[in-house]
């Protein structure tokens, strides 16, 4: 019913051309489409129960993040209510777990400030530092492709109260307020059309209650919301995917090359059935991801590394090859495929490539 609730909407509400007319808009997206989101229960399906959500598990997030993928959706679903609410989720109190109602009912925006310009995907290398300062808290940094930065009504900045520049021991989460004294956004436009920001900290002060669960202990909530971030993407790459090969196999049974259709040449059957088996195989990596969304620590990271380095590697094939398979009018603006393609590559490079991810699997394997 999710998932039919969903595809109904985008089917009806959202073409092409209207996706391209919300990326384009001054925020990259639609607050009106948000609001409709929000009404039909899809930003809710994304969070538990226990905070006025209606799902939060694996197999809701697959769900509904697949379906917007197949409409290459531009609103702010994994930075606002995966990454962002599901951080308030994990690690916030009663009170801070109040700001999800208005994120549920789609008035409220967050965002999670994490990256850094002199960061790569390790999730404990933080530079930004958070100093105590009488009741409260002084931080100074700068934040990297904070993914619609630029546009939340809240970040969650994550800071360094403690230890090195990459121990896991010594971080902190804090909610910051955008338009709060110190605090600096550039926002920009992404190469497949969304939406990042910038972010410059120079000595904004907090409040204690600023703080998001425990100072120095913040690096397991980071981990396990960013665990979720990487379910949400590869299911979405699963409809992007879907999609690229519907179009490239429609293409391949109706445009003609010397009198028959191209889909007759075996060498192109043969590369076709390569893209459908390695969807198959990414599909099954996914299905599994989410369902270890809550095993034990070592067993969820391996199976979205494993989910996560497939659906790169099969992403960027699918991409090429439906390209390549379509010729020159898959590089044209006004055609849909390449930006479907365009959104795969950048899936790839969002929480970690395909490398990092190989590397990750490696580590946890041996762990096991």
């Amino acid at each position: 019913m999710l998932r039919d609730t969903a595809a109904r909407l985008l089917r009806d509400r959202y073409p092409i051309q209207t996706r391209h007319a919300h990326a384009a808009s001054d925020e990259g997206f639609s607050r009106e489409m948000w609001a409709e989101f929000a009404e039909l229960g899809l930003i809710g399906a994304l969070l538990p129960a226990e905070v006025g959500g209606f799902g939060g598990t694996g197999p809701d997030i697959a769900v509904v993040m697949e379906e917007l993928g197949r409409a290459l959706t531009v609103e702010p679903f994994l930075a606002t209510a995966v990454l962002g609410a599901g951080l308030i989720a994990e690690a916030g109190s009663e009170a801070q777990k109040a700001l999800l109602e208005p994120v549920i009912a789609g008035t409220h925006l967050l965002a999670f400030a994490h990256g850094e310009p002199e960061g790569h995907y390790d999730l404990s290398e933080v530079r930004t530092r958070a100093e105590k300062s009488g009741d409260g808290w002084t931080l100074s940094g700068r934040k990297a492709v904070a993914l619609n930065g630029d546009s939340a009504d809240t970040l969650i900045v994550s800071a360094r109260v403690a230890g090195g520049d990459t121990d896991e021991d010594g971080l902190a989460l804090f909610l910051v307020d955008p338009g709060a004294q110190g605090v600096s956004r550039r926002g920009y436009a992404t190469v497949e059309g969304g939406r990042a920001a910038e972010i410059e900290l120079d000595g904004v002060r907090l409040n204690a209650d600023a703080l998001l669960g425990s100072a120095g202990k913040a690096y397991p909530v980071i981990e396990t919301v960013t665990g979720r971030g990487i379910l949400a993407l590869c299911a979405e790459a699963l409809g992007v995917m879907e999609v690229c090969r519907d179009m490239t196999l429609e293409y391949l049974r109706t445009r003609k090359q010397f009198g028959v259709p191209l889909g007759k040449f075996q060498a192109l059957q043969h590369r076709m059935v390569d893209i459908c088996l390695e969807i198959e195989q990414a599909r099954s990596a996914t299905m599994l991801a989410a369902g270890r969304l809550d095993a034990p620590r070592a067993e969820r990271e391996r199976c979205l590394s494993a989910a996560k380095n497939l659906v790169g590697r099969v992403g960027r094939l699918v991409a090429e090859e439906s390209i390549q398979l379509h010729g020159g009018i898959a590089m044209t603006w006004e055609y849909a495929l390449p930006h479907f393609a365009k959104r795969l590559i950048m899936i790839d490079h969002q929480l970690g490539d395909a490398d990092h991810h190989l590397e990750r699997f490696i580590a946890f394997s041996k762990a096991a």
